[in-house]
């Protein structure tokens, strides 16, 4: 029997020992990124609106992020990534696509960007990878979606109280 199981919580520490960014940094650094897709700067309160949370927040989080040269930022003013800000963003925003992308195809409706939004953070870039591959084969492959979707409305249909 496995004997190194943890809570959740523990998994977290685990992980957050391993990596740079904590879920809230990825969160601010993937939201920068977007928005400088429309704009080559973009302002702090922007930032702070399309996130839901205080000017004063999101300002502490970019003195964060300058520090660990991911942006260059100047107290409530103007936000520009780095080099090094553009690639990570990047990444986070194609991992955050892939997974939502995944849980539309298994059939998500509701709560698919609350759901993409917790699963991001805990998964591994190996599973991203592997998610993203899945998505590319049913992409490929739209009568292996289709048998999946039937397949899934007749046992959903078949397990149904309704049906007996």
């Amino acid at each position: 029997m496995e004997k190194d199981f943890h809570t959740v919580r523990g998994y977290e520490n685990i992980n957050l020992t391993r990596k740079l960014l904590t879920p809230s940094m990825e969160d601010y650094l993937e939201m920068i990124y977007r928005c400088s897709m429309e704009d080559e700067v973009v302002r702090l309160n922007k930032i702070a609106q399309m996130l839901n949370v205080r000017d004063s927040s999101a300002s502490k989080m970019m003195k964060k992020l300058g520090e660990l040269s991911f942006i260059k930022y100047e107290r409530y003013g103007l936000i520009i990534l780095t080099e090094q800000g553009i690639n990570i963003g990047k990444y986070l925003l194609e991992r955050h696509n892939i997974i939502r992308r995944f849980l539309e195809y298994l059939g998500g409706k509701e709560d698919v960007l609350q759901e993409t939004e917790l699963i991001e953070h805990i998964i591994s870039s190996e599973t991203v990878e592997n998610i993203y591959m899945l998505n590319m084969f049913f992409e490929d492959n739209q009568d292996v979606l289709v048998k999946y979707k039937n397949f899934k409305e007749n046992k959903i249909n078949e397990l149904s109280p309704k049906s007996k």
